[in-house]
């Protein structure tokens, strides 16, 4: 099947001589012309993940609204931005603004995030779970929230004496950008949680980890998921045919700097490890010439099973070798394995 091919960047900064991300700056500059670069090698989107009080990416929307105007082709997405701090009538006109901005080009992965660096950090930015919710509760009802504002959902009362002429009738959140409920992603992390996005007209997108729900690997596991995902859409009459990321890991030895950096790091199992008290199984890392690697890549059912592969790339590399490590696997790769 054709699939489209994004990178993923966690845009991490760190002020030292062997990295070429030294601030924040750095990574909000370098992440615009990373994606220009993408788009000019042939890949087809440009993912971001989103971490508070951390040196990464942390403001997702000016962000996608600067790659937006400097690209043509290229999606721009999130994997993903934490619902926990988001108003979702501010999250709900910010995406419009980026979205028009792009031409229509938002890919927004939304979840209720991983464990952040501290504690309950969302409540800093004046949220707080209502009577018996958990702080994943408040998450997917803000998103919830947000959905049904994208979707024009007109519930505010007017002024009557207002500075600007309003239309007839209550008032939506504005701007509004047609098509954009339907390029929202939930990150699930579990089987239940990728049946709840179904379930709510999202797309879905599978990380490098999710729940160890069965003691499989984890592309059998992320396989089943989706398979579970697509079933529960079955049930339901959304309207559009969904889509489904996973992601990876995946470098090709290419050249001397390629080997240098990344022979011998591939690792042929995944690992396991907790995440709030649940444990949860983790990619392995692949790293190979391309040929071994598109022998290696075809046994991952998961991947087989997305339309779309999300690629983790080392911010901190830098744009020139990030883009190197790209176009590597959409045209080394890719072809050998029938997506291009």
């Amino acid at each position: 099947m054709t699939k489209k091919i994004g990178f993923l960047s966690f845009g991490h900064w760190v002020d030292h001589p062997s990295s070429s991300v030294k601030s924040a700056s750095d990574t909000l500059l370098q992440s615009i012309e990373l994606a220009q670069a993408a788009e000019g090698v042939g890949a087809d989107g440009a993912y971001f993940r989103v971490h508070h009080y951390a040196r990464q990416l942390g403001s997702p929307f000016p962000l996608l609204a600067a790659v937006g105007a400097k690209t043509s082709t290229i999606e721009i997405g999130t994997g993903v931005i934490d619902m926990r701090y988001s108003n979702p009538l501010a999250f709900a006109e910010d995406a419009g603004a980026a979205d028009l901005i792009s031409g229509g080009r938002l890919q927004l992965g939304v979840s209720r995030g991983s464990p952040e660096q501290v504690i309950d950090g969302w409540r800093h930015f004046g949220f707080e779970p209502r009577a018996g919710e958990s702080d994943a509760d408040m998450a997917r009802r803000q998103t919830l929230e947000a959905l049904v504002a994208m979707d024009g959902n007109r519930f505010a009362e007017p002024n009557p004496n207002p500075m600007f002429p309003n239309p007839p009738g209550l008032l939506a959140v504005q701007p509004q950008s047609a098509g954009l409920r339907q390029r929202i992603w939930w990150g699930a992390g579990s089987n239940a949680t990728a049946r709840w996005a179904a379930k709510n007209g999202m797309n879905l997108m599978s990380s490098t980890l999710k729940d160890d729900e069965s003691g499989e690997p984890l592309h059998i596991q992320q396989r089943k998921q989706i398979e579970e995902f697509r079933g529960e859409w079955a049930k339901h009459n959304h309207g559009f045919e969904p889509r489904v990321s996973v992601s990876r890991s995946i470098f090709a030895i290419t050249n001397d700097l390629d080997r240098q950096l990344f022979l011998g790091s591939g690792e042929r199992n995944d690992y396991t490890g907790y995440i709030d008290e649940t444990r949860s199984v983790f990619g392995r890392t692949y790293a190979d010439e391309p040929d071994a690697l598109i022998e290696q890549l075809s046994g991952d059912e998961a991947i087989q099973a997305a339309d779309t592969l999300l690629l983790t790339v080392p911010s901190q590399l830098g744009v020139e070798y990030n883009a190197h490590v790209i176009e590597s696997i959409v045209k080394d790769v890719a072809p050998g394995l029938g997506w291009r």
